[in-house]
């Protein structure tokens, strides 16, 4: 009995990574192709990380059309957390969950490592003058304290390029995957993260606020050079 169940275990586990990875490809397919770049060769990397790039990019660029992030530059430490909770699913992800429960945690940290160790998005200067109605950007750089909201900065970092390995760079992400995480800790359905500090920041802020921050740290940061390799290449 305990057999069988294991190998209907296996065949689900299969069926899940391939309705995920058809979900990434698919995705993909709908965005604007991508240009060939010589450097990031499968051969390059850990056999784990062949697959992940089908929706985040063999630099680790991510995909602005399909909504899935960046990974490239953000913290081994803050990484490696993400994939622990989509393995024990307490982070909820019909991707992410398949692909983080099918490896092992040494695969786990061979992709951590691959990904952290790619320059994120170039800063760009985030220092010009904003006023109130400039919703996301004020938020951002300012916050609102008379409501207790602290301003990104304050974690992230100036111009959102991250802080540290817990504080993951908001620069470049795409929109509406920056938003999809802050509506999920105000509805309670993302682990809160370093200090728990996101889920009481996103609860003060309104939908439009949130579309508003999104939108803002989506526009900052410029891509990585299209020749950029992991740390420790040739």
């Amino acid at each position: 009995m305990r057999q069988r169940a294991t190998r209907e275990l296996a065949t689900r586990m299969s069926s899940w990574i391939m309705a995920a990875y058809a979900l990434c490809m698919g995705a993909n397919a709908q965005a604007a192709p991508a240009k060939p770049d010589k450097h990031a060769s499968t051969a390059e990397m850990p056999s784990q990380v062949a697959v992940c790039i089908g929706c985040h990019g063999a630099r680790g660029e991510g995909n602005v059309t399909a909504g899935f992030p960046r990974l490239a530059g953000t913290g081994a430490a803050y990484l490696s957390e993400q994939l622990a909770n989509f393995a024990s699913g307490q982070r909820a992800s019909a991707v992410m969950q398949p692909f983080a429960q099918a490896l092992s945690p040494e695969q786990r940290e061979a992709a951590v490592r691959y990904f952290s160790t790619l320059p994120a998005a170039a800063p760009t200067d985030a220092r010009l003058p904003v006023t109130p109605s400039q919703t996301g950007a004020w938020l951002a750089t300012r916050g609102r304290w008379n409501d207790g909201l602290p301003a990104c900065v304050q974690c992230h970092g100036p111009g959102g390029t991250g802080v540290g390995q817990h504080f993951p760079p908001l620069a470049g992400q795409p929109a509406t995957y920056l938003a999809r995480q802050l509506s999920d800790w105000k509805a309670g359905q993302r682990p809160p993260g370093p200090l728990g500090l996101m889920p009481a920041i996103a609860k003060k802020l309104s939908d439009a606020e949130i579309t508003a921050v999104a939108d803002y740290y989506a526009t900052l940061g410029t891509p990585a050079p299209q020749d950029a390799k992991p740390e420790g290449q040739p």
